[in-house]
């Protein structure tokens, strides 16, 4: 970026604040005028560039400030207040810590270490990267760089033991890297592609778990794929690195093997403070009052939020994440990418908060949910002195999106600006403490706050030159969350991938939402004041499928069609086909027909027939389904009675319809409130039911006869029980 019309600072503010500027954003020269965000900024680099005011001027300002003055002459005016009115920069500097006792570890750390003491066979926090080399690789100059880096950044050498009951980090002495080296150059293989044997084994190595107690939690894999094409696998425990140390780790060893290569010495200066320094400092600063403030904005933004983001899921919740997942990638267009930019710009956003709303208001339409929070990775590197330091920075900040009151995209955006803000403002307090709190339950199935999460890509990755390393992809096939967008801004557009639980998700249904969430992204560029609510989701293809083709394949039913009648005829098609499916065992058509024959013709010897209703209080079991099946065959209409209803309902609609019989069972007799109907138990009564014919009663029913009765909540006051026709069923099934 240059600037077209360049104004000179004009005092030593501007002139210092612009110096500021050309550094953080690689920039020649830096006018006044010139607006921070047009010039390539975006909120990681507003916070760079505060750390780097906070140190020049030792004042404090909030991202809220370059937003609100994104201009050189506009902040350099916030500057002088500031320093006017003695707002002086809270955090103390980073000092070298003694080494002459334990090192704790940071909240980051402490965090990554718990999990894998919970589970330390996972490769769930492995951060493996493969970077592939066009070009002759040495392995003995190599390996002498990976120890130089080792030696360089001591977390690549730490191990973490218990002391009196707390981790900490033991950092070890540098010493020779040992580097594997694997020749694949004989494997066949497709043009450039990398030989599937190749692809198999770096998948194999990247899910080697680590022990953080022994070491090493960093290791190096060379593959030689031909004399001038390698691919080098660094693998790393989340413990020790996150995604901003990948960057420093790929600059710097490359940095180095060229150095040594030519007989030179390191080219790197010398790191001002080590991880273990920052920790230290972390733990110091982040305490008591500090910590109790920060705390306080996290119990104020988040009061009231959902339990839980209830995405429509494929299959059911398992009590305990299995964190298995997969990946769907797709593309948002140039031009959409180009509005959405342009959009932000004018409401003095960035393409962050405007994706961040988007992809907030495509699953509040999803879960129908008016109030959604989603979770982002925020590198919280805002000190001059960390950011060339290997470690874990990385904190998740939870981003509430409100779209209460039906508001135009336009509106939900500023809604989103202010609240992002204000995140980022208070983003140093780490996410463990702000889920202790707000007192959530622990609960194995989900993260606690918030079930999915957003991650824009908008730093440069630093490190070798131009086309002389690229980064392999790798499908870690994990999952963090129920659903997570990843989305990389480049040349041509937005590049988007979308990481699923696989537990919960068929692909199909990710597939679908990343083509709900591109089309709504278009209909946002073309009409950003449009209504969230009425901005589509369906592309023309799918809504063709869904209000003409599916409607084309309409048929009549005919007067005599019923549920059961329904079922029979596909038992006499399929009777060994599956129809139902529990915890491993499936029943065909032709037994749960018997079945809720059986129960029919004992429901018919207690009198039950056609106009009579019948309550079913049953657990979620195959029984149930015979049941309901089971009344119909009957002639009755069925009561669905749920066993989790407070015991006041249940007794209120049994009372209300006057049920003459309750299915039931003996596990729940203490659920089943004092009545006037027969209480059938279906496993106490077994005996009586199995003796009864397995033949269809055929009982003579219509379209009109009632199949079932079905209450309101009651939200708005008593609740009321609703009649279905056989008739109204049928057709909408």
């Amino acid at each position: 970026y240059v600037s077209r019309e360049y104004e000179p600072p004009v005092n030593e503010t501007e002139e210092a604040l612009a110096a500021i500027w050309a550094e953080v954003l690689r920039m020649a020269r830096v006018g006044a005028a010139d607006d921070f965000f047009l010039s390539g900024g975006h909120s990681l680099l507003a916070v760079r560039m505060l750390a780097r005011v906070r140190d020049a001027f030792g004042v404090e300002l909030s991202p809220r400030a370059v937003f609100e003055a994104p201009t050189v002459a506009g902040l350099a005016v916030r500057i002088d207040a500031a320093r006017a009115a003695g707002d002086r920069a809270g955090a103390p500097p980073i000092e070298p810590a003694p080494r002459d006792r334990p090192l704790p570890l940071s909240f980051g750390q402490e965090r990554l270490w718990f999990l894998w003491r919970m589970a330390p066979e996972s490769p769930f926090y492995n951060v493996p990267a493969p970077l592939r080399l066009r070009r002759a690789v040495d392995p003995e100059g190599m390996a002498r760089a990976l120890a130089e880096l080792a030696a360089r950044h001591e977390p690549l050498r730490t191990v973490f033991e218990e002391a009196g009951g707390a981790p900490v980090q033991k950092v070890l002495p540098p010493g020779p890297f040992a580097l594997p080296v694997e020749d694949f150059s004989a494997a066949p293989r497709v043009g450039d592609d990398l030989p599937a044997a190749l692809r198999e084994r770096i998948a194999a190595e990247a899910k080697a778990p680590f022990d953080l107690t022994r070491g090493p939690v960093f290791r190096a894999h060379l593959f030689r794929v031909a004399g001038d094409d390698h691919v080098l696998l660094l693998n790393l425990h989340h413990v020790v690195a996150d995604g901003w140390s990948m960057g420093i780790l790929f600059r710097e060893l490359l940095a180095l093997y060229d150095a040594f290569a030519e007989g030179r010495p390191s080219p790197l200066p010398p790191l001002p403070v080590r991880y273990a320094d920052y920790a230290v400092w972390q733990r110091g600063w982040l305490s008591g009052a500090v910590l109790e403030r920060e705390l306080e904005f996290w119990r104020h933004e988040l009061a009231g939020v959902p339990a839980a983001l209830e995405l429509p899921t494929d299959r059911p919740r398992p009590a305990v994440q299995s964190f298995r997942g997969a990946t769907h990638t797709f593309r948002i267009p140039q031009d959409v990418a180009d509005s959405l930019a342009a959009l932000a710009r004018r409401e003095g956003a960035t393409p962050y908060m405007v994706l961040l709303a988007a992809f907030g208001a495509v699953l509040s339409r999803w879960a129908r949910q008016d109030d959604v929070v989603i979770g982002s990775p925020v590198g919280s590197r805002a000190r001059p002195e960390v950011e060339g330091l290997v470690g874990v920075f990385i904190n998740m900040v939870p981003q509430r999106v409100d779209l209460s009151g039906r508001p135009g995209f336009r509106a939900l955006l500023r809604r989103v600006r202010e609240r992002t803000l204000e995140a980022f403002a208070h983003q140093e307090v780490p996410f463990e403490h702000v889920v202790e709190a707000l007192g959530v339950q622990p609960d194995l199935s989900r993260g606690p706050v918030f079930q999915a999460m957003f991650v824009l890509q908008n730093a440069v990755a630093e490190g070798g030159g131009e086309g002389a390393a690229e980064m392999v992809w790798a499908d870690s096939e994990t999952a963090k969350y129920d659903l997570t967008l990843a989305v990389t801004e480049r040349a041509d557009g937005f590049s988007a991938a979308l990481e699923y639980a696989t537990d919960l998700f068929d692909a199909g249904t990710v597939e679908r939402i990343g083509r709900h969430l591109g089309t709504f992204l278009a209909a946002v560029a073309a009409d950003p004041d449009a209504p969230v609510h009425a901005l589509p989701l369906m592309d023309a293809d799918e809504r063709r499928l869904v209000v003409e083709t599916w409607n084309a394949t309409e048929r009549p039913y005919a007067k005599g069609d019923t549920l059961h009648g329904m079922f029979e005829a596909q038992a006499a098609r399929t009777p060994g086909a599956p129809a139902l499916s529990f915890d491993g065992v499936t029943t065909s058509y032709a037994a749960l027909n018997a079945k809720a024959n059986r129960i029919a013709h004992y429901l018919r010897s207690r009198g039950v027939g056609p106009e009579s209703r019948v309550g079913v209080l049953l657990e979620r079991t195959p029984a149930l389904v015979a049941a309901l099946v089971g009344v119909l065959k009957a002639g009755a209409a069925y009561v669905p009675l749920d066993p989790q209803y407070p015991a006041e309902r249940i007794a209120f609609m049994l009372e209300d319809t006057a049920v003459p019989v309750l299915l039931t069972q003996e596990s729940l007799g203490d659920v089943v409130p004092p009545t006037g109907a027969e209480v059938v138990r279906i496993d106490g009564d077994r005996a009586r039911i199995d003796a009864q014919p397995e033949t269809n009663p055929g009982v003579a029913l219509d379209f009109e006869h009632p199949a079932y009765l079905i209450y309101t909540s009651g939200s708005t006051g008593r609740p009321k029980g609703v009649v279905v026709r056989h008739g109204s069923a049928a057709v909408f099934l």
